[in-house]
């Protein structure tokens, strides 16, 4: 999950980046409205509204402009309703208001990214290697075979089969399929596990030391 945090003040920007990257989050800064202009893309954008070149409400209407399913999360200091208001309608997807705690900015980062997801198309049909997937009868092939998932094992699959070949960090997992980061992680390994067993191949899905799961690519 990479977010994008565009924050004009060093030691704020580097103490919220610290703990972000605690929670499994990689995360890009820029402390100007060019640089967050210019950097690589992301899921979510943290936007500080007062920066050294350029008004933050403008830079939100042009990311929103570039992007319907960017997540975009104003993080500033102006309180007033006005100021609100018009972040809201200028494209961001929440408002929070400095000073604020970790919990809250991290809940309020979920609550975007799960409707973020949830705008995106999804194929009726995924393939990765010999893992066939569809999306919308939820049923999955491996080489041919029928392979009767749960609930929570078709998802996790789901998630990694997005993106075969790509390592899927354990919070991205939990967001997917969970709908939170908070959950215990062993929770993650138990259900990796089983499916594993019943893909009947371990090796299709790869453990990525430090990082989470990856699908074998074709």
């Amino acid at each position: 999950m990479r977010i994008l945090l565009v924050e004009d003040d060093r030691r704020v920007a580097a103490a919220l980046s610290s703990a972000l990257t605690r929670r499994g989050y990689q995360v890009e800064h820029a402390a100007t409205v060019a640089a967050a202009l210019s950097a690589a893309p992301c899921d979510l954008v943290l936007l500080d509204l007062t920066l050294p070149d350029g008004d933050g409400t403008d830079l939100c209407r042009e990311l929103r402009r570039r992007s319907s399913q960017l997540g975009i999360i104003a993080v500033t200091a102006r309180g007033e309703e006005r100021d609100r208001v018009l972040g809201l309608r200028l494209g961001a997807d929440d408002y929070v208001v400095k000073p604020f705690s970790m919990v809250e900015l991290q809940a309020r980062i979920e609550a975007v990214l799960r409707r973020a997801a949830h705008t995106v198309p999804e194929r009726n049909l995924i393939e990765a290697g010999e893992v066939r997937i569809d999306v919308g009868g939820r049923t999955v092939t491996v080489s041919g075979r029928a392979v009767a998932l749960t609930r929570k094992e078709f998802d996790i699959l789901l998630s990694l089969a997005r993106q075969p070949g790509v390592a899927v960090p354990r919070d991205r997992i939990l967001l997917d399929v969970w709908g939170t980061t908070w959950a215990d992680r062993h929770t993650v390994e138990v259900h990796v596990g089983s499916l594993r067993g019943k893909l009947g191949d371990p090796t299709l899905v790869e453990t990525v030391r430090g990082v989470g799961y990856r699908l074998r690519g074709a």
